[in-house]
């Protein structure tokens, strides 16, 4: 299970701008955020350094 959908929120930035940032699909970020799918840990790392978070900050509900 991931947090980025929390994350997200918490920074006022939508999937469809972190699927610009990232070149993935709205689909692909989406499920992220659903955790229907999970990024792999190279997706996990682009996507928390994007959010100027760690990849912890990602996965542990603080």
């Amino acid at each position: 299970m991931n947090r980025i959908k929390e994350v997200l929120k918490d920074k006022g930035i939508s999937q469809t701008w972190l699927a610009k940032q990232t070149g993935k699909s709205y689909t692909t970020i989406n499920e992220y955020a659903r955790n229907v799918r999970q990024p792999s840990l190279e997706d996990l790392y682009q996507i928390a350094e994007i959010l100027k978070v760690s990849a912890k900050d990602l996965l542990i509900e603080k």
